[in-house]
């Protein structure tokens, strides 16, 4: 289950846009070989509120374009198809059967000014986004060179296969 909220007011959040939100998050849970039902929170919000987000949790007091908050802890370098696959769950890690997999926030004012100075759609900006968090909710990482390299193009093959292109 995917659930969306919008808490900001300055750019339109179209049935489009929340179609092609779910549909890629579905897409990318079946590529990364989740097989159990899930929940999945994401939140659009804008540059202000993403800012203060970041702040309290991150300690870092400047806006950013995505924040993601996963439920599931993942060994280093490891990531769900490597350790949680056939996993059996326990119902602590569940919500009426399906796994908690955890919260995204997206400012879409900061998707808007990054679509517009990487030249490509808005909505291929917060799919990209999307998808980064939900690799992230899934134990990907790019604190490491190597790991970053393998999240980058999971992302890229994804949105690709999706059809989002620049």
């Amino acid at each position: 289950m995917i659930f969306i909220g919008n808490r900001q007011n300055k750019i339109e959040v179209t049935q489009e846009l929340k179609d092609t939100i779910i549909n890629i998050i579905n897409y990318a849970l079946k590529e990364e070989e989740v097989k159990i039902e899930c929940e999945i929170s994401v939140v659009f919000i804008d540059n202000n509120e993403i800012k203060e987000i970041n702040r309290e949790y991150r300690g870092i007091h400047k806006e950013t374009d995505v924040l993601s908050f996963p439920m599931l802890e993942y060994p280093s370098g490891r990531v769900y198809k490597e350790v949680y696959k056939d996993y059996k769950f326990k119902d602590v890690d569940l919500n009426n059967g399906k796994l908690v997999l955890g919260d995204i926030a997206i400012s879409l004012e900061k998707a808007l000014a990054q679509s517009e100075e990487f030249g490509h759609s808005f909505i291929r900006e917060v799919c990209y986004l999307t998808i980064h968090s939900i690799l992230h909710l899934l134990g990907y990482d790019h604190i490491i060179e190597s790991e970053k390299e393998l999240m980058r193009k999971r992302e890229e093959n994804i949105l690709e296969n999706f059809n989002i292109t620049r």
